[in-house]
């Protein structure tokens, strides 16, 4: 039986390099400051819980699979090491479970992730309304499409370098649908509930209208791990 340890992400602004000027703006613009900052601590803390779960695991050989890994070897350590430098809560993990013997693969193909970037980028650079909504429109109209091709990639490398008795470790993004491709050999365990994180990522922008449940999924993503 194989093993794969299900991680869904939630990404900080680190993790979205030369997206994060625009992203924040947008965001305190639209949810303003105060909750802002809010959020950005309740991610930090998330991080912190998942983290704490992996301390008393023995991670030797153990695979780690990254949401938009597109490398191995060094180079994608290297990726991983300029991402701790930014201040990525996700790299810093990853870097940890490799300093304790695990091994990073690679997880993603390189123009599948480069394809929904460009449209995300040039989604937010839009400037007049007209503009962001037509391009909003046309993103909206591939982003499943693009989502599924690159779960799909995902799930045969997983498939194709996770042997039989080994264990993994899966770092994905909340709207990533992974385990609907992943075969039945292979034992799922779900750090949190992906359900529950994706919720969260849904109501952030309607959070004054659903306090009570925004709270209690703070408080879920925020709490600690049995292991």
């Amino acid at each position: 039986m194989r093993t794969l340890i299900y991680v869904p992400i939630i990404h900080t602004n680190a993790d979205l390099g030369s997206l994060a000027a625009d992203m924040t703006k947008r965001a305190i613009s639209d949810l303003g400051e105060d909750f802002w900052q809010r959020h950005r601590k309740t991610v930090d803390d998330f991080w912190n819980v998942i983290s704490n779960y992996f301390d008393s695991m023995n991670i030797e050989n153990v695979k780690v699979y990254q949401d938009g890994m597109m490398t191995e070897g060094e180079v994608a350590r290297a990726i991983v090491d300029e991402g701790v430098k930014s201040g990525s809560k996700n790299y810093e993990l990853v870097s940890k479970l490799l300093s304790k013997g695990a091994i990073l693969v690679k997880t993603e193909d390189f123009n599948l992730v480069k394809k929904e970037r460009d449209k995300l980028q040039t989604l937010i650079q839009k400037k007049p309304l007209i503009n962001k909504l037509f391009a909003y429109a046309k993103y909206k109209l591939t982003k499943d499409r693009l989502l599924r091709k690159r779960d799909k990639f995902i799930t045969k490398s997983i498939e194709k370098t996770l042997g039989h008795g080994e264990k993994g470790i899966l770092f994905i993004g909340a709207y990533h649908n992974i385990k609907k491709w992943l075969p039945q050999s292979i034992r799922i365990i779900e750090v949190k509930d992906v359900e529950k994180v994706r919720k969260y990522h849904k109501l952030l922008p309607f959070y004054e209208k659903n306090k009570e449940q925004f709270k209690i999924l703070e408080t879920y993503l925020v709490s600690n791990i049995a292991v």
